[in-house]
């Protein structure tokens, strides 16, 4: 059925088409869409029009684009969070139902290298401990994290510990308290560490998020590097007017 024309941009009407069928079930999470010309035929418009419609949809993450394949359905995000409040990521797999996990990968301690220096703002004879782990929910890798901080925020037996939350770890003592976190967010395609590890199709986009975590004094305590699945997460921001 061909759509009907009202006084929006054509494509934009096609968008609007394509996001009704998907959410009817017509167009189904994974599955090829027909190709451009029976698209084109069936909504009536142009292949020109059809095309711009399709890299909006595949810009939101709706569709992805296949090179020499075809153009398929992403599955809807199973995780969805305001990054407003600083929230774990434990958390946000409990709030969707789903049990969550961590696999360590390593656990070190080195002295500070350069980009430690920039990041945490100590002195190159510093301590820095770096932890790699996959977040799981429900046994399923999601996220990939790296976290880095000094050592003189954690407590002495840590690296001997099996499992431990590392912001749990930093307030143990009660002398240090995260407050709140500069976050800054950028998508990017395939990873040729982070996708492997993520179990992820060469397809599938990830979303990294680099956060620098602050005390009440406003000192560096914590910096992360926290790549998520974007088939399986999506965060937005709530904005006011002021």
């Amino acid at each position: 059925m061909t759509i009907k024309s009202d006084h929006r941009a054509l494509y934009l009407q096609v968008i609007d088409r394509m996001k009704q069928d998907i959410a009817a079930g017509i167009y189904k999470e994974k599955e090829k869409l027909p190709s451009e010309f029976e698209l084109a035929k069936t909504l009536g418009v142009s292949r020109a029009t059809l095309r711009e419609a399709l890299r909006l949809l595949e810009e939101d993450n709706i569709i992805v684009r296949r090179h020499g394949v075809g153009t398929f359905v992403n599955p809807k995000p199973v995780f969805t969070s305001g990054i407003e409040q600083l929230t774990s990521v434990s958390e946000t797999i409990r709030q969707a139902g789903m049990e969550p996990g961590s696999i360590y990968l390593s656990t070190s301690e080195s002295l500070a290298s350069e980009d430690d220096i920039k990041r945490l703002h100590c002195n190159p004879e510093d301590s820095v401990i770096t932890i790699e782990r996959v977040r799981t929910a429900n046994g399923e890798p999601v996220v990939y994290c790296i976290d880095k901080v000094l050592s003189s925020f954690l407590p002495e037996d840590f690296l001997g510990r099996a499992e431990s939350s590392i912001f749990s770890a930093i307030e143990e003592s009660g002398e240090t308290h995260i407050s709140y976190a500069v976050t800054y967010i950028d998508p990017v395609g395939y990873h040729e560490d982070a996708s492997p590890i993520l179990e992820c199709d060469p397809e599938t986009a990830l979303l990294v998020l680099k956060q620098l975590h602050y005390d009440t004094d406003d000192q560096v305590v914590l910096y992360s590097k926290n790549y998520f699945r974007a088939d399986k997460f999506s965060f937005h921001v709530v904005r006011k007017r002021v």
